[in-house]
């Protein structure tokens, strides 16, 4: 019982590979994903083009389209990428789980009898404690696809797009999502 609210394609892996989430549709929300993000970040571009023409802080216009560390460390980096969407993997694989049935009807008692809000709560939670740390992608689309729209649109002073960072939001993510992935599938709901 997923929404089908697919907007982060670590978690799309993660629910395919749980087997919540048929194998072959993966690459296309995968696609579409990293396809909106590229859009979403055209759009902040267009609206706040004015902005973007007076600003001379690089690293404020970057942040604006991509994630980035606060210290560099990429092994650090990396594994409070890991860590974080891992977290945040568990607890959307965990939110419709578990039932108790007691009579005609399921009735959840998980986290899912909640909705959205606990997993809205736990991306609070990764931001206010990694979020220092590499800006919390936890998102492979968030940052891979506005980063793009970085390298390309013309902003006067922007910098670097700093592609050698760039793997770090996207295979921390994966990661994590697979590791998460394989925790619940040895789990009492999988």
């Amino acid at each position: 019982e997923f929404s089908g609210a697919h907007l982060n394609p670590a978690v799309t892996i993660a629910l395919a590979t749980a087997g919540k989430f048929a194998v072959a549709k993966a690459p296309m929300f995968i696609v579409a994903q990293f396809l909106g993000g590229a859009a979403g970040a055209l759009l902040v571009w267009l609206f706040y083009k004015d902005h973007f023409d007076i600003s001379t802080d690089p690293g404020a216009i970057l942040g604006t389209f991509a994630t980035g560390p606060a210290i560099r460390n990429p092994v650090r980096n990396i594994l409070c990428e890991v860590i974080g969407t891992f977290v945040l993997v568990l607890a959307v694989l965990y939110a419709t789980c578990p039932t108790f049935a007691s009579g005609p009807e399921k009735v959840k008692v998980g986290m899912g009898a909640l909705g959205a809000i606990p997993v809205a709560f736990v991306v609070m939670g990764i931001g206010l404690s990694l979020g220092g740390t590499t800006g919390y992608a936890i998102n492979p689309a968030r940052d891979l696809g506005p980063r793009l729209i970085h390298h390309v649109v013309p902003i006067r002073k922007k910098g670097t797009s700093d592609w050698g960072y760039s793997w770090i939001p996207v295979v921390g993510p994966v990661l994590g999502a697979l590791l998460a992935a394989l925790v619940y599938s040895c789990g009492p709901c999988a």
